[in-house]
């Protein structure tokens, strides 16, 4: 949890710099990570396979076959990243004038998307160097490696951007929104080379080599594919659905988009808590299953969730009471403050909801029964909110507020299914090494 709050400061501090030059640059950003998020999916079908295949190896005591699981991910993420940055550098300009036509959004999201997406296949690798060291029980290690590099990104993000720091005589290099894109790159470097020496070094007993990592083990890259496909299906129609809702916030205005931008940074800061939970459920579940303890999988998940929604209960009173505050904190834009105080209300509630589908799934992921938590996302992504937000707002030709109300709908959804799946399929008895 603590690791992943800091990270989610790479995008905080990002966007409060930003919204120093306008809501268009916010809005050009969001319009990246809308983009980003769509070629994430590759990083999520081997992370996934990866969380099952190290915690369970790693349960059988079976050490050898967690490191080669560890060089395997590594290697053959950065092979497939590279292909996927290189195809997309070539179609993000075309994907981000789909989105918006004004000068300064689509000129503030090839600054920023350029460089983010030239250095994807590092990106990729520092979420393995987490996910391994996670799932062998060393989460603290991440979570040192992770406040290095948010606190350096604090510190780079004002030099990087501008001529002259805000508040200070200090002079920068005044590189403007891709300074913000530049200073996220160089703090990543400091996670991911101290995790690669870590791994190397070896810790409980897992050490992998650099011969490992120039060598393909076709047995293991095809179950980081297989065992991750449904969870890459899943991403990918939520990412689809989030980038077709996007679409239509989009003919509401620029604002609308930087509302939404700044809400979604929120949400993530709010979800951290979860997803540390979500993280640790899926490796206990990993390891639980890997020792054949399919009752205490269960009790794993039924306490997490139960943690997540107490967490999630002080997030929801915190956004909806300091809502206007905090969305001015970002911006100084009236119209954006408005329209993202009344959506923050709906995200807060929905945030509840969450906590419950992302625990139940984490489950699965542990399990490695991925295909549950991509019925759930296609149920209600596809099922609910999508057909709802197209009636609502195009056919009833209903207020913006639909937007919110969407959203909110497809994440009570999506628990109940979670919810029916965990109680009702033999998730529990899905093994993969």
């Amino acid at each position: 949890m603590i690791g992943y709050s800091i990270q989610s400061l790479y995008d905080i501090v990002d966007m409060f710099w930003i919204g120093k030059f306008s809501s268009a640059a916010i809005a050009g950003v969001v319009i990246f990570s809308t983009i980003f998020w769509l070629v994430e999916i590759l990083n999520e079908i081997i992370g996934a396979s990866s969380v099952s295949m190290i915690s369970q190896a790693h349960g059988k005591k079976d050490y050898k076959l967690t490191s080669k699981v560890i060089e395997q991910t590594l290697v053959f993420k950065f092979i497939v990243a590279l292909i996927a940055s290189a195809i997309l550098l070539i179609a993000y300009k075309p994907a981000v004038l789909l989105f918006s036509k004004e000068s300064e959004v689509v000129s503030s999201a090839l600054e920023y998307g350029n460089v983010r997406i030239f250095f994807m296949p590092f990106f990729f690798l520092t979420y393995s160097t987490y996910t391994a060291l996670r799932n062998i029980g060393e989460a603290s290690i991440p979570m040192f490696t992770m406040l290095a590099g948010g606190i350096a990104n604090m510190f780079l993000d004002p030099l990087f951007m501008f001529d002259t720091i805000p508040g200070t005589r200090i002079h920068g290099l005044g590189l403007g929104i891709a300074g913000a894109a530049w200073a996220t790159v160089i703090s990543n470097f400091i996670p991911f080379l101290a995790g690669l020496f870590i791994l190397h070094r070896g810790v409980k007993d897992v050490k992998i080599t650099i011969k490992g990592l120039f060598k393909m083990d076709w047995e293991i890259d095809k179950k980081l594919i297989l065992i991750g496909l449904p969870n890459g299906g899943e991403l990918l129609l939520r990412n689809l659905s989030y980038t077709v809702m996007m679409k239509i916030i989009g003919t509401f205005g620029t604002a609308y988009i930087s509302a939404m931008g700044i809400i979604e940074r929120l949400i993530g800061l709010s979800l951290v808590p979860l997803t540390g939970f979500s993280i640790g459920t899926s490796a206990l579940v990993g390891h639980a299953l890997g020792k054949d303890e399919e009752s205490k999988a269960k009790k794993i998940t039924l306490i997490s969730s139960l943690y997540s929604l107490i967490v999630a209960l002080v997030f929801n009173f915190l956004m909806i009471v300091f809502r206007s505050k905090i969305m001015s904190f970002f911006t100084n834009d009236i119209q954006v403050i408005q329209i993202g105080a009344t959506g923050m209300i709906y995200s807060a509630i929905g945030i509840l909801f969450v906590s419950l589908s992302s625990s139940f799934s984490s489950a699965f992921f542990g399990a490695g029964a991925n295909i549950l938590a991509l019925l759930s996302s296609i149920i209600s992504r596809w099922g609910i909110m999508i057909p709802y937000l197209i009636v609502s707002l195009y056919v009833l030709k209903a207020a913006p507020v639909h937007i919110w109300i969407g959203l909110l709908l497809a994440e009570i959804f999506e628990a109940i299914v979670a919810i029916i799946f965990f109680t009702k399929v033999r998730w529990e008895k899905k093994r993969v090494v």
